[in-house]
């Protein structure tokens, strides 16, 4: 087992790999830009080391500095967390080189499935079912025409090198399609670097159902069943809950075992969660994500399964503690994604916590770097918590999340848990029966 970890990453994920090391008697060290020098994980951590100044390139991103800091500081293990460099193969590349164990996916794996168009193809190849579409990068204006013409309008054009909506268009007439593609490889290439696109067809209200796996680099893979995401605003996740109401046992069995059947056969090591659009009883392939999900605990609550520490134990060489035949799946639970924003207008807001109140009581857990007097920096994600609810049932789950939500205060900043308290009062979200554009369509009518 490691001896020391360095933690390449900030917030609430740094907190919550420090504790998992420090459970496993593992020391830990921060590195931090100067605008986190009084951030939680860095008043935690057994050491920690300045890498730059607040602009991530030049900190979080800062690779040299990173390996710098984990030499002078004789760690073995690098965690990335979720964002900055944790999907970066070149970086899982470096660490390995340079004699430093990075705690996550091979990078063979990680570049592999961070190209869209590539893991679109490696997927179908293994048996995973794919939403209809091109099969690699169209360049040629005319091509892409006659292929979105093929596959039928709507049609998504999708930058083949990133997310987050980046490079995205909704194309649903042939008469708005070469418009539509100048502009996504415009965005796509200001934003990645990289202009080129693919395009799928576009479901009009499938589910968002991703798949938790994890493996250990000999073949053996577990699913941990599956989380429902399909609350999204423009393309980012607000809440997610597992397992899905819109699931039966049979599908979760069906598609959970074909996710494992297909990265047995690829040797994946580490978590890894392989995201589908649903639909009708189907389940199409959209990507998937070579690291730890920042929606990772409500996989946690209803199995009972540490994730971060069974990934440090991989990556330490260890092989899975558990089979799929271990599995048991308890509960239902939610996770309310807190950000630093307005809950109407969205607009992020910095600034200094004033009195700071977390939810608790049985089945609440709150994922978050806040304290009172702490000042959010406006350089980075405007996610400052997590509030994670389980229940025995999905109605007992609601009630004590509603609960949880109006116990919950963080003050001198705005946050949009006013947003959540509205949201679960809707008689669809009770019911289960939202998709991934119920969201939009509600803030439309409200706002």
């Amino acid at each position: 087992m490691f001896e020391k970890v360095l933690i390449a990453n900030r917030g609430e994920i740094a907190l919550r790999l420090h504790r998992a090391c420090r459970e496993m008697g593992i020391r830990t060290v921060a590195v931090h830009s100067t605008a986190d020098t009084d951030a939680m994980h860095v008043r935690l951590a057994d050491e920690s080391v300045c890498i730059g100044p607040p602009p991530a390139m030049e900190s979080y991103l800062n690779m040299p500095s990173i390996l710098a800091a984990a030499e002078i500081t004789g760690s073995e293990g690098i965690h990335p967390g979720y964002g900055f460099l944790s999907e970066n193969a070149d970086f899982a590349n470096i660490v390995e080189e340079h004699g430093y164990t990075f705690i996550g996916p091979s990078a063979e794996h990680i570049r592999t499935m961070g190209d869209k168009i590539t893991a679109k193809q490696t997927v179908r190849e293994l048996g995973i079912p794919v939403v209809p579409g091109s099969d690699g990068a169209v360049n040629d204006a005319d091509e892409a025409r006659a292929l979105a013409d093929d596959i039928g309008y709507p049609v998504l054009i999708k930058a083949a090198s990133g997310g987050g909506g980046r490079g995205m268009k909704l194309v649903r007439q042939a008469a708005e399609f070469e418009t539509a593609l100048a502009a996504a490889k415009t965005e796509s290439k200001a934003a990645f670097n990289d202009d080129a696109v693919y395009i799928e067809k576009y479901l009009e209200r499938p589910r968002h159902i991703e798949v938790q796996v994890i493996g250990d680099g000999t073949g053996k893979v577990v699913h941990l069943g599956e989380r429902d995401c399909s609350l999204q605003r423009n393309n980012q996740k607000v809440l997610e809950e597992a397992p899905s109401p819109a699931l039966n046992d049979a599908a979760r069995k069906k598609i959970g075992q074909t996710v494992v059947d297909a990265l047995s056969r690829i040797n994946y090591t580490s978590l890894g969660t392989v995201e589908f659009l649903y639909e009708d009883g189907e389940f199409y392939f959209i990507e998937m994500n070579t690291r730890l999900q920042v929606e990772h605990p409500i996989t946690e609550a209803i199995t009972g399964i540490d994730l971060v520490r069974e990934q440090i134990r991989i990556a330490a060489g260890a092989p899975l503690s558990f089979s799929q035949e271990d599995i048991r799946f308890s509960g239902h639970a939610i996770e309310c994604r807190v950000n630093a924003e307005h809950p109407t207008t969205f607009v992020p807001s910095p600034g200094i916590v004033g009195d700071f109140h977390a939810p608790g009581g049985l089945g609440v857990r709150v994922d978050s770097a806040l304290y009172a007097g702490y000042r959010i920096p406006p350089n980075y994600d405007s996610l400052i918590a997590k509030l994670v609810v389980h229940g025995s049932n999905r109605n007992d789950c609601l009630m004590r999340l509603n609960r949880a939500l109006g116990e919950f205060v963080v003050g001198g900043i705005e946050v949009n848990i006013p947003l959540h308290e509205q949201m679960i009062q809707q008689q669809d979200f009770i019911d289960g029966d939202y998709h991934i554009h119920w969201l939009e369509e509600f803030l439309g009518r409200h706002n």
